[in-house]
């Protein structure tokens, strides 16, 4: 959960030989994403710094992060400001375990800190909590964190150190669909590119019995009303239990600030950039790998991403229907393309980039389903199209985004 937001790769080629022995090689057993907790144990974004990493793909997330700086700072402004003397806590839900989550808390806390000093008052110690599922990567996280300036002198000594953090820093592992916090305990939750991420693949979607069977596809994207249903059901429960596990942990005065991957069409399959990311090339790909023989179209049927991006309306009711929270801001933002190049006419870069876009965030999924063998031939069809493809996801992949402001309501 994940953040959960919130891209990009892949090469090589394989003999026909050598897929015959990648097949006798193929992982055998069940969908591992059918299972909740199983998911909730292994699902992330690609740890580590490799090329493939979400530490080295997140850029277009950056982008777009940076753009809505003036929708969080509003909600900053937003905040009750308590006594000095109370530590102010900030929470970043679905961190990930790039450089992202610690440039937004970064923000929060100066705007935070210039708000008091507005006031004519020191500002307070401050603690940031990352949280993530504990499969996350925090080793990576924790790693990029600045140093502590020193705390054993004035806070104006803290605030002038450069390149030093003026918080404590501590990681939560755990999914944010359940509580995570003391009750009452935090002034400002952030969460960026994460609650799209559902907390399982709806059950039917996989059932062979179901209408809502997803059979032949691994993402919404194009699939059957029914599927999409299913989706739009599991997104609504998931949402409902995270305002309601929220609304018990923020301080009366405190307010969340949430984005997700969001669509502007109101059909449900129409998963737009979402949609071109998974239900496209990568949806290709697995076919591919069924053609010619080297993963069954059952193994393919029982892997879906948990993924689904709203509508305005979608996300509406659920906080309305809930009552925990009062809307501020409700709005889709256009946060653009998820690929980030330094050549948009080198064809090749831009299906490399495509092909690490997908594969940093869903790369572990992939991984666990059919194999790191097979993977590595999964992303490398999806580098290929994409590269074939490469003017045309140029100009057509771009990412809506539903943007809240939410604030805590009397009666919560």
């Amino acid at each position: 959960m994940m953040k959960v937001i919130m891209h990009l790769y892949i090469m090589g080629s394989a003999c026909f030989l050598n897929w015959k022995l990648l097949l006798l090689m193929a992982p055998k057993g069940d969908n591992v994403v059918v299972s909740n907790m199983k998911l909730e144990r292994m699902l992330s974004m690609k740890g580590g710094k490799g090329e493939s990493s979400y530490a080295n793909n997140s850029k277009a997330q950056a982008l777009h992060a940076r753009s809505m700086l003036h929708l969080l700072e509003e909600t900053l402004d937003g905040v009750q400001l308590n006594s000095p003397e109370v530590p102010f806590v900030v929470v970043d839900l679905g961190c990930s375990c790039g450089s992202n989550t610690i440039y937004i808390v970064d923000v929060i806390i100066k705007h935070i800190i210039k708000r008091y000093e507005a006031l004519g008052y020191e500002p307070p110690e401050f603690s940031a909590f990352f949280a993530d599922l504990p499969s996350n990567d925090f080793n990576t996280l924790f790693q990029l964190l600045p140093p502590l300036a020193n705390y054993g002198g004035s806070m104006e000594e803290c605030l002038a150190a450069n390149n030093h953090r003026s918080y404590f820093a501590a990681g939560v592992p755990g999914s944010f669909y359940r509580r995570l916090f003391p009750a009452r305990s935090i002034d400002v939750f952030h969460s960026a590119f994460s609650l799209h991420w559902l907390s399982q693949v709806p059950e039917s979607v996989l059932d062979k019995k179901s209408m809502a069977y997803n059979k032949g596809r691994v993402f919404i994207h194009g699939a059957d009303e029914s599927t999409a249903k299913a989706y739009r059901k599991q997104f609504q429960t998931d949402l409902a239990v995270f305002l309601r596990s929220r609304s018990q942990e923020v301080k009366r005065g405190g307010s969340m600030f949430l984005v997700c991957l969001g669509r502007t069409s109101v059909d449900p399959t129409d998963q737009g950039g979402a949609g071109l990311l998974f239900g496209t090339h990568f949806q290709d790909a697995w076919d591919d790998l069924v053609q010619e023989g080297l993963v069954s179209s059952e193994k393919r049927d029982n892997f879906n991403i948990p993924v689904y991006a709203p509508s305005l309306q979608d996300f509406k009711e659920v906080v309305e229907a809930d009552g925990s929270f009062s809307i501020n801001k409700l709005e889709v933002f256009k946060g653009g393309s998820p690929l980030v190049v330094s050549q948009p006419d080198d064809a090749a870069e831009v299906g490399r980039a495509l092909a690490n876009c997908c594969r940093s965030v869903s790369g572990v999924l992939v991984d666990a389903h059919i194999g790191d063998r097979f993977s590595e031939e999964l992303f490398l069809r999806v580098e290929r199209r994409a590269t074939s493809h490469a003017k045309d996801l140029l100009e057509q992949l771009q990412f809506f985004h539903i943007v809240a402001s939410l604030s805590l309501t009397n009666a919560a």
